[in-house]
């Protein structure tokens, strides 16, 4: 074996270590990646040839967190690991979109990175997400793949003002800035993450802070590199080209590409239009074809895809003309609806050129948080936020199969813009789920969702603290360094721009961003401006959702849940449930309620919820009383449990049954109890004392019943007692 290892040194005895030539020697490219107790083992494969038919990079990154790292067995009934989970589709996405805009334009072999967790901290502290892209990124540096890296990723934390890299999860929990940074030694990446309301300046800092780790991180992986001889990539060959064909394709389209992008169309009208250009050059084409003329459709598909790329850069760049006719920096048309569905708890329409959101809100109880297993997280989520982004939004005629990672990616930007505003748990104490069905698309669903889901907050009587409104901005730039920055960006020009970044903020700062840019070289002046233009069209929008509704409903609607919460000490959390669960089954059974309980810091936490508010009090009554403590000289109805010959047994609380001693009944004697009372009957009783030898509660009757006045003595019976 020829094993050899590089170290990375984090700071304050944190080292990592990158390993290489052990584990999987198959593989083009693996490395293990160690931090602590954390190891991750990292592998690439691509194909030594190219399909055909392929012009594009065909990568397949995938993240997986092995349970057995952690000492854990899945749960489920199979126990073992299935489909990846939410979070861990989450990391693969942010590998992807560091590594993707680094392969040879020209390089279509199918690649695979697999990233997997193979060790964890024993104590549940060190993040294995961070360390993630570096292992990928060091297998491609070990290998001999055409790469245009190394990169690395780190998360950049700021706890007490301070900033620091690749913090442990206790620490990020104190965190005001969490985000993660992706970095080639030279540029920025990609970006993603959430802060509390933090300034541009503030965020660009971080930024900075993030890539000068990276630096280091990338040395490391081009010495590694060296040290396994892995500095030359392997050679490829896939595209064939036609200079001819392309020359002609450039000639027949650049004035016509141009006449459309300064026309200043709707978007399926522009397409029809582009896309009748590349037909019409086919059709000339097939005209004028002899006998040896091969038609590529795939290369002229290639070709008229680059050259429309091109003109349309130019457009943007040199006339500040956008395909829709908007300046750089104008915002489309906005229009917003709220409690367009009765039916739902909160319902909004929000719309912002042609890009449209139907958002909904449902308010649950604690028994619709949801449930977290993951290897090293476990736990239970209070928010939830659901993006669906449906076939029908852009045309395309085909089914709805489910979710995606895109979709997961676009839920997971608009839940971390969101969740910062949420009112904390006691003064919130539902549930809550946002669903945002996209139902058009031109450009940004995600920060729509954003927009739609505040609204529909607010329409749904949750007290967010403040609006959030979220957009897109892009970016052109041309080699001598010229660059627009354009706000509220359309689907094509994310496609053919050089940046994608969302921003998401109230008034008083950021709450998530995501970025990712594919062009070298984007300096901090551009990044500064970007934000900056972003701020401007941030506040113009959530100017306009504050047109619809300015501030949460002073009450939630009728038909959402009554919901109360009741504290009390733990040790009577058994009393409530009672004895196989039966006291808490009966009590939902007969209020037709929902009841949950959760220890929390000592105290049990008991949430009840019922549609009918008679139905809520009733449970509410009977778990107080369950819990209550008896008071002596209080009065409480009790009901007779039985009768004996000394007295009557009176359950004065649920459960909590004392004597009423036949001595106590009434002022006048009692011979037969039965006489005065009855099995079931109701009555009123004073609680008098505590018996010490049985502890038996002593119950009085005769204390609340007004005294019979005493009887006057006769004039006889004076004269006789004279005598």
């Amino acid at each position: 074996m020829n094993i050899q290892t590089q170290t990375i040194d984090l700071g304050q005895g944190r080292i990592i270590t990158i390993e290489t030539g052990k584990l999987a020697k198959q593989a083009d490219g693996a490395v293990v990646v160690k931090m602590g107790d954390t190891m991750l083992l990292a592998t690439v494969v691509s194909a030594k040839e190219a399909r055909a038919d392929l012009d594009y990079m065909p990568l397949s990154v995938d993240y997986r967190e092995k349970y057995a790292a952690a000492g854990r067995f899945p749960g489920g009934f199979r126990k073992r690991e299935a489909r990846p989970s939410d979070e861990e589709i989450l990391v693969a996405r942010l590998i992807d979109r560091a590594l993707r805009p680094l392969f040879p334009s020209n390089y279509h072999a199918e690649t695979i990175v697999n990233v997997d967790l193979i060790s964890a901290d024993r104590n549940y502290q060190d993040m294995p997400d961070s360390l993630a892209g570096l292992a990928a990124s060091a297998a491609l540096a070990v290998s001999d793949i055409p790469f245009n890296g190394p990169i690395s990723e780190v998360r950049v934390a700021r706890i007490d003002g301070q900033l620091i890299i690749n913090p442990t999860f206790s620490q990020l929990e104190e965190a005001d800035i969490n985000i993660m940074v992706a970095a080639t030694y030279e540029n920025i990446l990609m970006v993603e993450g959430d802060m509390k309301e933090v300034s541009e300046e503030e965020m660009l800092e971080a930024l900075a802070f993030g890539h000068e780790e990276i630096k280091k991180h990338c040395i490391a992986q081009k010495e590694l590199a060296v040290k396994v001889g892995s500095t030359v990539k392997r050679e490829y060959n896939h595209e064939d080209n036609d200079e001819d064909i392309f020359k002609k394709l450039k000639e027949f389209s650049e004035k016509r590409i141009y006449d459309i992008a300064i026309a200043a169309s709707e978007k399926h009208v522009r397409t029809d239009a582009l896309h009748q250009i590349k037909k019409d050059f086919i059709l000339k084409l097939e005209e004028e074809k002899t006998e040896d003329t091969v038609i590529n459709n795939n290369l002229i598909d290639r070709y008229y895809h680059d050259i429309e790329k091109e003109v349309i850069r130019k457009v943007i760049l040199k006339e500040k003309i956008r395909l829709d006719g908007r300046k750089p920096n104008e915002i489309r048309p906005i229009w917003s609806e709220i409690d367009y569905l009765p039916g739902a708890h909160g319902s909004a329409i929000f719309t912002r050129g042609e890009t449209q959101s139907l958002t909904t809100v449902t308010l649950g109880t604690p028994l619709d948080e949801q449930m977290i297993d993951g290897a090293l997280v476990q736990g239970k989520s209070r928010f939830l936020l659901h993006y669906n982004f449906l076939p029908f939004s852009t045309g395309d005629a085909r089914m709805y199969r489910g979710v995606g990672r895109r979709e997961i990616g676009h839920g997971n930007l608009a839940h971390r813009a969101l969740s910062v505003v949420l009112p904390a748990r006691e003064d919130n104490p539902y549930t809550i789920r946002i669903v945002s069905d996209i139902l058009e698309s031109n450009g940004s669903s995600s920060m729509a969702t954003v927009c739609a889901g505040t609204l529909a907050l607010m329409d749904a009587g949750v007290k967010i603290t403040k609006p959030v409104s979220g957009i897109a901005m892009g970016l052109i730039t041309d080699a001598e360094k010229n660059f627009v920055v354009l706000s509220d960006i359309l689907g094509d020009e994310d496609h053919l721009g050089d940046m994608d970044f969302k921003v998401t903020g109230t008034k008083d700062g950021i709450t998530a961003c995501q970025m990712d840019i594919k062009v070298d070289g984007l300096s901090y002046e551009i990044l500064s401006k970007a934000l900056h233009q972003a701020k401007e069209g941030r506040l113009h929008i959530l100017g306009k959702i504050m047109e619809t509704i300015s501030e949460p409903r002073a009450e939630y609607k009728a038909h959402v849940p009554g919901i109360e919460c009741i504290i009390i000490p733990s040790e009577l959390i058994g009393t409530v449930i009672g004895p196989g669960g039966k006291m808490i089954q009966e009590i939902q059974r007969t209020t037709n309620t929902k009841i949950s309980i959760e220890e929390i810091d000592g105290y049990g936490e008991v949430t009840i919820a019922s549609a009918d508010m008679d139905s809520l009090k009733a449970a509410v009554a009977r778990i107080k009383g369950l819990v209550a403590v008896p008071e002596i000289d209080t009065v409480y109805t009790g009901k007779i449990k039985s009768i004996v010959a000394f007295g009557a047994f009176v359950e004065i609380l649920p459960g909590k049954e004392g004597l009423l001693h036949i001595s106590e009944i009434s002022h006048d004697r009692t011979v037969n109890v039965e006489d005065v009372l009855k099995v079931g009957e109701e009555i009123e009783v004073k609680l008098i004392g505590l018996d010490k030898k049985t502890n038996k509660l002593k119950l009085s009757r005769k204390a609340l019943l007004p005294r019979p006045a005493r009887k006057e003595k006769s004039g006889n019976e004076d004269e006789g007692n004279k005598e």
